[in-house]
């Protein structure tokens, strides 16, 4: 199928979806994330049960550092359609997700001081966050429940892998802030990788799953899907009780950076509370990845959090510690060893929005927020006492209150 094809298969499940959307129950906030099978004598009835997430913003990005400041209206943004029916004994969820960045951010990127990861025009991005693809999610899974075990399986042309926390853009704790964690590929970059089947069993609080995926990040193009080889494997087992949730997962990497053509292992762990009401509540997570590279071990560490006082106001953070390897970053012939030169860099950030209209399509909100900087001695010349801020307009797609949302994990 061509990529018109595929965009053309995932508009038609979004204008389904959009078209017969239901409240996401709250059961939503686990791994798998999408609202709980029904009985299959009542699903017979019901078909297809269709919910849609989606949080747009747009606003203003300035970044300010030593020798340079550099800003940018853009938009990040993401929409998501789910469809679920029952299938013999068990349940088929369909689920897509797109985002248009490729027209609302820079080709470059998004400004971002210290942020890394992937390239531009085969370079490797330094302080801008690359736009995400198109297509960031398209497959399905098929799961059936056995006595008190229940087993699954997922394709999926775009998806993700068994490893880390939930992304940033669907944790409770962090869905208001329009900023990409510095710990992104550390923690959970492997979000948006062509080609991947997955499979494992739940029992009880308990999820244990395996992944087969394609290890090499996207490319530059974001219209495209890049499949090749599954050649990577994941591991994750994950614990959920009430509001509570833990995960610790491990990964084989093969080549995943263009720019460093050799492997690396990756370990997440992480814990997580979430809000049991999008009325009032805190939804925190605290996370921990390493990624075990040729080059030397790079580690990161996340705190965030968002609180809310009622449905219309709330306030988030987020702090971080990663070790970034700026001074060594360019391309590296294989077979050509040397230590990075590692920076262990740190982030705090404060921000708060306010809804200002809540329709039936949705919340509009304004929000603000401002990030400081620690910079390590090797860094110090180069970039001064940064800091950074956003300026924004958000919407996002009604939800009952609850702390749950649509998230395909």
């Amino acid at each position: 199928m061509t990529v018109r094809g595929h965009v053309g298969c995932l508009l038609v499940l979004l204008a389904t979806g959009l078209s017969a959307w239901t409240p996401v129950s709250a059961e939503a906030q686990t791994t798998t994330a999408v609202p709980p099978p029904a009985d299959n004598a009542q699903g017979a009835a019901q078909q297809w049960q269709w919910t849609v997430d989606a949080n747009v913003f747009v606003g203003f990005n300035y970044q300010r550092r030593k020798f340079r400041d550099f800003d940018a209206w853009e938009s990040q943004n993401w929409l998501m359609a789910v469809g679920q029916r029952p299938v013999g004994r068990g349940t088929l969820t369909l689920s897509s997700m797109l985002s248009l960045e490729a027209l609302t951010v820079s080709e470059l990127g998004s400004p971002q001081v210290f942020q890394t990861g992937e390239t531009f025009r085969r370079a490797p991005l330094i302080d801008y966050q690359h736009p995400h693809d198109l297509i960031m999610g398209l497959g399905a899974e098929y799961r059936r429940t056995l006595n008190r075990a229940t087993l699954f399986g997922a394709a999926e042309l775009v998806g993700s892998p068994s490893i880390g926390p939930p992304v940033f853009m669907h944790r409770p704790s962090a869905i208001e802030n329009p900023q990409v964690p510095l710990s992104h590929h550390t923690m959970d970059s492997t979000h948006i990788t062509p080609g991947v089947l997955r499979g494992g069993l739940a029992i009880g609080e308990w999820r244990g799953e395996a992944s087969l995926f394609r290890g090499r990040e996207p490319d530059e193009n974001r219209l495209d899907i890049d499949l090749g080889a599954l050649d990577s494997t994941a591991m994750r087992l994950t614990w959920t009780r009430n509001a509570w949730s833990a995960q610790v997962s491990a990964a084989y990497l093969t080549e995943p950076e263009f720019v460093t053509p050799s492997d690396a292992k990756r370990l997440s762990v992480s814990l997580s509370h979430t809000a049991a009401s999008d009325a009032r509540g805190v939804s925190w997570l605290a996370a921990f990845g390493q990624n075990r590279e040729v080059h030397g071990n790079l580690e990161a560490y996340l705190f965030e959090a968002t609180m809310r006082a009622n449905t219309r106001n709330a306030v988030y953070t987020r702090v971080e510690s990663v070790a970034k390897s700026i001074l060594d970053a360019g391309f590296h012939p294989l077979n050509v060893f040397h230590r990075h030169r590692q920076s262990q860099v740190g982030a705090f950030t404060v921000g708060y929005v306010r809804d200002v209209l809540q329709p039936r399509i949705g919340g509009f909100g304004v929000g603000v927020d401002v990030t400081g900087y620690t910079v390590p001695a090797n860094l110090d010349v180069a970039y001064g006492s940064p800091v950074s801020f956003h300026v924004f307009l958000r919407y996002r797609a009604p939800r009952p209150l609850t702390g749950a949302h649509v998230h395909v994990h």
